[in-house]
């Protein structure tokens, strides 16, 4: 491993221990025996549990398909960059699946680095608008919301929206402007206006209706993890109100955006146990589902994208270790 790697790792440190201050947070004051009260009350959830997690990663696939269809890429190769991606950022540092799926896998997209780039883009900016709209939804029900807490998110939503039907009407004729705007501003800021524009040529290629499309297939793939929360919730007989299954995956996914371990261990259990809460769960039993939900998804998710990534390697007759495959990949994004 060289210089560099050594370093990428040394930066997970921080991380480690924002995980660790999260999960003392989550769990502090809770007893053992809370935990062994929680019961498989009703095992026939576990078949919506296996169908939504299925259905929801398969209709994410897709998505990312669909917005790689300009240049003739396989599903079947799409379905194994994306999962095998989600695999390695659940297990390496600093979003390492991400930085593969741009730079490594490129060429069996029949893409450039930047192309990937951009649709990666476009699939983060429709995720997080779909889980604030989830909470925009969902935020004048349960306790413990503030006035202020609601203004923001409506706030957020409205920003989020506005943004990008701007980036769909406008990606043809922004472009200068964009360009005007950022040179008035600190240089720091060129790779947000590179990133901008990379997001509004992958619009021009997918085109309106194409960005309807994806929209619809955002809110198809969140839907599927919400019911997949519902089911969890069934499985266990734990309490909550309609809108604790969607406010719950829409928080506890934001949460990702909160510095911390690969797979976002800590801040996901914290925001599970606080979102639930406030719906009228107790306070072990949300914490056991924010613990239980995110190792089904951890193990499942790295379980599938490991073995699809080991099958392609076999496949392929590859022998080049992972490590000095990371070795390669550069310091930052095109």
């Amino acid at each position: 491993m060289n210089r560099e790697s050594q370093m990428r790792l040394l930066k997970t440190v921080p991380g480690l221990l924002i995980s660790a201050f999260f999960l003392w947070y989550t769990f502090r004051g809770l007893h053992l025996s809370e935990f062994q009260q929680i019961r498989l009350t009703a095992p026939v959830w576990i078949l919506g549990i296996l169908f939504f997690s299925v259905a929801g990663y398969t209709v994410r696939c897709f998505r990312w398909w669909s917005m790689l269809r300009s240049v003739n890429a396989k599903f079947s190769a799409c379905a194994r960059i994306f999962m095998t991606s989600l695999a390695a950022n659940n297990i390496l540092p600093l979003r390492i699946g991400d930085v593969m799926r741009i730079f490594t896998y490129a060429p069996d997209l029949n893409a450039s680095p930047s192309v990937v780039l951009s649709t990666v883009i476009l699939e983060k900016l429709f995720d997080i608008f779909s889980l604030v709209l989830f909470v925009a939804m969902t935020i004048h029900t349960g306790k413990g919301v503030s006035a202020h807490t609601r203004v923001l998110v409506k706030t957020l939503f409205i920003v989020s929206a506005g943004g990008l039907i701007l980036l769909t009407a406008g990606a043809r004729t922004m472009e200068r402007p964009i360009q005007a705007l950022f040179a008035k501003l600190p240089a720091k800021l060129a790779k947000v206006e590179h990133w901008l524009l990379l997001a509004m040529e992958a619009v021009r290629h997918i085109g309106i209706a194409g960005m309807l499309w994806i929209f619809v297939l955002s809110m198809v793939a969140w839907t599927c993890e919400a019911l997949l929360y519902l089911s969890a919730m069934r499985l266990i007989a734990l309490p909550g109100d309609w809108a604790a299954p969607w406010q719950t995956v829409a928080v506890a996914n934001l949460s990702f955006l909160i510095p911390s371990s690969p797979g976002g261990i800590g801040p996901f259990e914290w925001a599970c146990k606080s979102t639930l809460i406030n719906h009228g769960a107790g306070p072990a039993a949300s914490g056991v589902f924010g613990l239980l939900i995110h190792a089904w998804l951890l193990i499942s998710i790295t379980g599938v994208g490991g073995a699809m990534f080991l099958q392609h390697r076999l496949h392929m007759n590859q022998r080049k270790p992972l490590l000095e495959e990371m070795d390669t990949l550069p310091a930052r994004l095109p």
